[in-house]
């Protein structure tokens, strides 16, 4: 088990000894120094109208010992039988929501919107009062499907912190912050946008969604960056992972000398950038809208952001293919979240079919068998 000092890994690194947490948002300067391990709830967006539903948190973990991914540990992964998943959308209800997004894209208020569904099972605390072991998670996942972004973190709220429990096997870059050769400090993107079994199964509706989703993390990065230096690198590169395969762009820029100094450097970036455009829709502002509308539960971390922020470097996955457990009072609870991008080309039963897809091999390594 974790213990009482919770742990966290991601790219490499492996941190214990969690000693404080900070809400990113209201401290963005603390990330300067230290190691900090960070998860935001994709509701952390700004502009969430009062009362919509409860505004999501940014949060971090500064963690008092760090070092590199040793032998994964030696426990077992217990998690809720295969049948005890429900999802916050039916099969119905997705297809509608899809049809909906389809009348606002012929009415001309979205291109592209992300709808999702979060699907939920029992998972109760042990009688020893331990929460679930992320490690034992994060290990089956790593074991049954690696992944270029897989994360973990767990801060059990016996530390006397703000508790976190989420474990991602994300394969997409949300941002990745490094000092470039003489060029100043570069940011990244990896925007995902289409998803099949096989290439052969990747259609034009998944190469245009793909490139209207490139084209929305341009702008992003526009906002931060210095003016010309933003570039698509890479454009519909077919990434293989296990049981399907994702066109993958990539989107480069330095930052601009003010946000880089402002010591606000994350407020910044998150206010240009979050939530993710490959997990809400183009125009954002309109995709988030109709998210809220549609949408019958939060996200919460599920389409978020979770990652690393050490000395001035960083690297964030988008929080797609990933759980996330909680203890509500009544017992716990874990959640896993999928969705795909809707777009006037979008059939409303293989978009579930996509959702179903993208769920189907996690879900199966996270459950015990039948």
């Amino acid at each position: 088990m974790t213990g009482d000092t919770g742990w966290a890994s991601f790219a490499g690194r492996v941190a214990t000894d969690a000693v404080e947490c900070i809400d990113v948002l209201a401290e963005p300067e603390r990330l300067a120094t230290g190691t900090w391990f960070v998860v935001a709830d994709f509701e952390a967006a700004a502009g969430t109208p009062p009362g919509a539903r409860p505004a999501g948190q940014a949060r971090a973990w500064r963690f008092a010992t760090v070092h590199d991914a040793g032998a994964p540990p030696a426990t077992t992964w217990t998690g809720p039988p295969a049948d005890a998943w429900t999802s916050s959308m039916d099969q119905a209800g997705y297809e509608a929501a899809v049809r909906r997004v389809r009348e606002h894209v012929r009415e001309g208020d979205v291109y592209q919107a992300n709808i999702c569904r979060v699907l939920s099972a029992p998972l109760a605390i042990g009688q020893a009062g331990d929460e679930p072991d992320a490690r034992a998670l994060a290990a089956r996942l790593a074991a049954g499907n690696p992944a270029p972004h897989a994360a973990a973190v767990h801060v059990p709220a016996a530390t006397g912190l703000d508790p976190v429990w989420v474990v991602s096997a994300s394969p997409e870059l949300y941002l990745s912050v490094r000092d470039g050769p003489g060029t100043g400090t570069v940011v990244e993107s990896g925007p995902i946008k289409g998803t099949a079994r096989t290439p052969d199964g990747l259609t034009e509706k998944d190469r245009a969604e793909n490139v209207m989703i490139t084209d929305l993390v341009r702008n992003d990065l526009q906002t931060v960056c210095r003016p010309g230096t933003v570039a698509v690198t890479s454009l519909l590169e077919v990434e293989e992972h296990p049981g399907l395969v994702h066109l993958v762009s990539r989107v480069r820029g330095t930052l601009s000398d003010d946000v880089v100094r402002s010591g606000e450097l994350w407020r910044r970036l998150l206010a240009g950038t979050f939530p993710p455009g490959s997990v809400s829709g183009a125009p954002k502002s309109s995709a988030l809208r109709i998210i809220r509308e549609l949408e019958p539960v939060p996200r919460g971390p599920y389409c978020g952001a979770v990652g690393w922020v050490a000395d001035g470097e960083a690297s964030l996955a988008v929080g797609i293919r990933t759980f996330w457990w909680a203890d509500g009072g009544t017992g716990g609870v874990l959640r896993f979240g999928t969705g795909a991008g809707i777009t006037w080309g979008s059939d409303p039963t293989a978009e579930w079919h996509e959702t179903e897809l993208k769920a189907e091999r996690l879900v199966a390594l996270a459950s015990e068998p039948r």
